[in-house]
């Protein structure tokens, strides 16, 4: 089995390879590789899609690579590959963002990128370190994981979505962020689970053991 992780020039893919190759060889599913390679993600068995930055210009460098965007688009939608969004990688798997202008996103699951704004004014944005996830509904990426389990966060905005049914888990800083979201073969974690040491590796582990 391989697993793709799309280099779109969207940051440092350190961690993440480290952390997926990790727990790879612990689970004993297959190879992980980093790539920007059309063929490498069309054959992929899964895919993992992850962002640094800003909306906009994660966006324009994903479309700007159009053999790496078609092959993606082609293995999810059309061939129902599992797929893993990963920060900003989440958040394009939206409708719109809105990060200092609308750009559309990817559309997979309903829902606008929006500054995040909490109802406590002394709490900064961005939402930066850790924070304990509430489990909205059971998913096989959260076996093992608990309500008060924490996750390493460094966000300024969250999906608003249009169905809570998509939500999967959420945190509280100031009023409810969205932290996983979900549909289909499709799941979205806005927090880093390479960052989220031992509950990451757990949800890493189990997307690549996930047959959805």
């Amino acid at each position: 089995m391989l697993t793709a992780i799309i280099d779109y020039e969207s940051g440092n893919l350190h961690s993440a390879e480290k952390a997926f190759q990790r727990m790879a060889g612990e689970t004993g599913t297959g190879d992980v590789v980093v790539t920007s390679d059309a063929d490498v993600v069309a054959r992929a068995d899964r895919i993992v899609l992850p962002g640094d930055g800003a909306f906009p210009a994660c966006a324009a460098e994903l479309r700007g690579q159009k053999g790496i965007y078609d092959a993606m688009v082609e293995a999810v939608e059309d061939k129902g590959r599992p797929f893993l969004g990963i920060c900003v990688g989440m958040q394009l798997m939206a409708t719109t963002g809105h990060e200092y202008e609308s750009v559309p996103g990817l559309g997979w699951i309903g829902g606008d990128v929006v500054r995040i704004e909490p109802e406590d004014r002394t709490l900064k944005v961005p939402h930066m370190g850790w924070n304990d996830l509430v489990i909205d509904r059971p998913h096989p990426v959260l076996d093992g994981i608990d309500t008060g389990d924490h996750a390493y966060f460094v966000h300024s905005y969250h999906v608003r979505l249009h169905n809570r049914a998509d939500r999967i888990a959420h945190v509280d800083y100031g009023g409810e962020i969205t932290a996983i979201i979900g549909r289909d073969t499709m799941v979205g974690m806005q927090f880093h689970p390479e960052k989220s040491q031992t509950v990451g590796l757990r949800m890493i582990g189990n997307f690549l053991r996930w047959r959805p």
